[in-house]
């Protein structure tokens, strides 16, 4: 049986009015699952890939962050992200704040997520969005931060822990 892809997610503080993650979160590859955490919201990402393990943390920001609502703009924007490291738990941080911050300038959420090269210094991707006004926003994630970050690879396994400034 192949590992399936896995992320949790951990909250803490007052409990905003959340989303249903069930509904969000049908797809049988990508579990969630709430973690404590005091005012910030953390998440657990599991993969055989490294790969699997970016591009799904990516798209963790997506399914948290926003509700779809009714398509005013269907056009496919795709944005170019490039960083470099000096090492794994490095590129992930970087990774995922330049996602943070491309959605923010560019007005996007992003959908899908392509991979184009990845090892634990390098990531080229494609990160593929519509335009904003196509959903509620249900939580505002500022940043990832380094606070108890975790990126390692276990017997077959690639796992991360994540903790973002909300």
């Amino acid at each position: 049986m192949a590992e399936q892809d896995t992320l949790n997610v951990k909250v803490g503080g007052p409990t905003p009015p959340w989303p249903n993650l069930t509904i969000l979160f049908k797809n049988p590859m990508k579990n969630y699952q709430v973690l404590e955490h005091t005012a910030d919201i953390g998440i657990r990402v599991k993969s055989p890939t490294l790969e699997g393990l970016f591009k799904n943390a990516g798209l963790a920001i997506t399914n948290l962050s926003v509700e779809k609502q009714k398509i005013q703009d269907s056009q496919k924007h795709k944005i170019v992200i490039t960083q470099k490291a000096n090492n794994v738990e490095e590129l992930f941080i970087n990774w995922l704040n330049e996602l943070l911050s491309a959605s923010a300038a560019e007005g996007l959420i992003f959908e899908e997520i392509k991979i184009n090269q990845i090892n634990e210094n390098f990531v080229d991707a494609i990160a593929i969005g519509t335009d904003l006004r196509n959903y509620k926003m249900n939580l505002e994630i500022k940043a990832a931060t380094y606070h108890q970050l975790k990126v390692q690879k276990s017997g077959s396994l690639w796992q991360a822990e994540v903790i973002f400034d909300v």
